[in-house]
């Protein structure tokens, strides 16, 4: 795991200001750092690294990483867990390897596969190579977007910059910090801001399965995986039999955690008393020599509570179990870390004790798996119940929405139920996606809020899908939106702050393509047949074959209680120890200069977060807090 950057300009930059740009991401990093810069035709190249060791803890790994014959240099965050099988078939080519790192097997599988290598990796990977022969730069982001792909593209100055997060950006000499005021209100919707946008303007994520090549100021991006396609291929065998579905699931599954537990350095587990985490940590120490080390946080607060049951898990299991009980006021003293590591506007609190868990896990090892991506392949969230009883309900909606006597009546009851009536269009399953840009649009002034709101806020990637069952068009959504820039984007900057690996089996591209297999009535199986408790057989059991599937390895009595997560009392805060700072940000004098707020509505989210629990006030609060904590760091 690293981080890395570079640029190509007509300007080449001093070598000091390429490590200057470099080392904002010490953190990613810590074991080693290297710079490289080169004349080209185009003007000049330059590629920058920082090393977290896992494979080969030698200088053979250090990078910028060449080929024998110089012409093909790397920088490359993340992992290739097939690494080893891919060099056995390239040295039967003929290939001569120095090191036993995955990144020399990524310079020699481009040398004979060219862009088509990614699609040969199985990983979680940012790759940026120079090919000196053919002087063009070609980038790639992993399938799931596990790890995070910047770059800043000003076509005017023929100036590329890449990198693994926004602050070597941000130091890059001819940049400009224009705020993208459309992405702005995305994140104020979202709490994140989905690829391919960032909070700038000319500057981008690489969507996840793509890659590009960067010649003569010119930009061509490839998919390389698309995930709406793999859903329609795999769909076409469907897997009905739940033996055989839980069987192949098993097998991938299993190879995925054995594939990620290799590494030179020591390995652990993220538990939860959660279905997705138990079941990575079993399948772990299942195949372990040895007790897998296990890391929860666990709260004082009672209700927020669940390392208790891990803690029962981990006896069960027989890991080497560490715990920390932690309070409010921890969770709160990470606040002032925040922007640091988020260098973009983000808003998901569970962020903090991310951070905390990872600290935990960091003092012990340097590798941990996580159970990322259950919820979202299998069908986990409680979005997804929602988004059944709208598709139930439609057609009442479609009723109501019609006359508008009806509709005025129902939607004077909540915004909740008003979201549901006016769930109509082709954005079916983006449920309060309305109400949430309505509020939002508030914090504007009227011409400003025209810009900022296009679509309400909605993903326009759902016009792609026309699956007729709305829980899957949602969770593919989730997947290509909330999973790699909210889910992974907190996972990894938490981690990366302690300079910790994270890995997630589940998102291994070939247990998500199993995952298309299954019939999508073993992911949430309905009716009483196996349900004696009466909502689940009408909404759902929901991640129905993960937690058989866990039930093999943990008994069913560990694992049935409620997920409680990784709760932070936002409204509380806000009202409480924050609303100094709240009204600061809220100061008619410092939004007029800042020049982006309506004051007047900034006071009335303020207003509405005091006098009201919903969570819609203090979400959006909240998110506006962050930004101007961010605002005040880097502009």
């Amino acid at each position: 795991m690293c981080g890395i950057c570079g640029y190509i300009s007509k300007k080449k930059i001093e070598d000091k200001i390429l490590e200057q740009m470099r080392d904002t991401m010490i953190h990613r990093g810590p074991n080693d750092a290297g710079i490289w810069q080169k004349n080209t035709s185009q003007g000049y190249v330059g590629l920058a690294h920082r090393r977290l060791s896992i494979f080969d803890l030698s200088e053979l790994g250090h990078q910028p990483m060449h080929s024998e014959d110089g012409l093909i240099s790397v920088v490359f965050n993340g992992e290739i867990y097939n690494f080893k099988e891919i060099r056995v078939e390239l040295e039967k080519d003929g290939f001569k390897f120095k090191s036993n790192c995955d990144t020399e097997v990524i310079i020699y599988s481009y040398a004979k596969w060219k862009e088509e290598c990614f699609s040969k990796f199985n990983g979680m990977f940012a790759i940026s190579i120079w090919d000196s022969r053919e002087e063009k730069l070609v980038i790639a982001r992993d399938r799931m977007g596990v790890k995070p792909f910047y770059y800043f593209w000003n076509k005017e100055s023929n100036d590329f910059v890449f990198s693994s997060e926004l602050k070597p950006i941000m130091e890059y000499p001819y940049f400009h910090k224009d705020i993208d005021m459309e992405a702005l209100g995305n994140y104020l919707c979202y709490k994140y801001i989905a690829s391919p946008r960032t909070i700038f303007k000319n500057t981008y994520k690489l969507n996840p399965g793509y890659c590009a090549i960067y010649k003569n100021n010119e930009l061509k991006v490839k998919c390389y995986w698309n995930i709406t396609e793999k859903k329609e291929e795999r769909s076409k065998k469907i897997i009905t039999d739940f033996a055989t579905a839980k069987k192949e699931l098993n097998d991938i599954l299993t190879d995925a955690v054995i594939k990620r537990m290799v590494a030179d350095v020591p390995v652990g587990t993220f538990l939860s008393s959660g279905i997705d985490s138990a079941l990575v940590t079993a399948i772990a120490q299942k195949n372990s020599n040895s007790p897998v080390r296990t890391f929860t946080i666990g709260f004082n607060e009672k209700e927020r509570n669940e390392a208790d049951r891990a803690k029962k898990i981990a006896e069960y299991l027989g890991t080497d179990h560490t715990e920390l009980y932690i309070g409010e006021k921890e969770i709160y003293d990470m606040l002032g870390d925040i922007t640091d590591y988020y260098d973009e506007p983000f808003a998901d609190s569970s962020q903090l004790p991310t951070m905390l868990v990872s600290k935990l896990a960091s003092d012990n090892v340097t590798v941990a798996l996580s159970g990322d991506g259950g919820d979202e392949l299998f069908c986990g969230y409680k979005m997804y119940d929602l988004v059944h009883v709208a598709q139930l309900t439609d057609p009442i909606g479609e009723v109501i929405h019609k006359f508008s006597a009806l509709n005025d009546l129902f939607c004077g009851i909540s915004p909740e139920i008003k979201a549901f009536i006016d769930n109509r269009g082709a954005y079916r399953t983006q449920l309060f996606a309305d109400v949430f840009s309505k509020q939002v649009k508030q914090l504007f002034d009227n011409q400003t809020s025209y810009c900022v709101l296009q679509n309400n806020c909605k993903f326009d990637f759902e016009k792609e899908l026309t699956y007729h069952n709305w829980q899957e068009r949602r969770m593919l959504l989730d997947m290509v939106t909330y999973l790699p820039d909210e889910v992974m984007c907190k996972t990894d900057r938490a981690s990366m702050k302690y300079s910790l690996e994270v890995r997630s089996p589940i998102l291994d591209y070939r247990v998500v393509e199993k995952s298309f297999e299954i019939s999508h009535d073993l992911k949430c199986r309905r009716g009483f047949k196996d349900n004696s408790n009466v909502k689940n057989a009408i909404l759902g059991d929901k991640k129905y074959i993960l937690k058989s599937l866990a039930y093999d390895y943990i008994p069913k009595d560990l694992l049935s209680g409620p997920k409680k997560g990784f709760g932070v009392p936002l409204a509380k805060w806000l009202r409480g120890p924050l609303s100094d700072e709240i009204l600061k940000y809220a100061d008619s004098q410092y939004l007029k200069k800042q020049g982006i707020f309506d004051p007047d509505g900034v006071q009335k989210l303020i207003y509405m977060q005091k006098k009201n629990d919903k969570v819609l006030y203090s979400s959006i609060l909240w998110s506006y807090y962050m930004f101007q904590r961010w605002w005040e760091r880097y502009m």
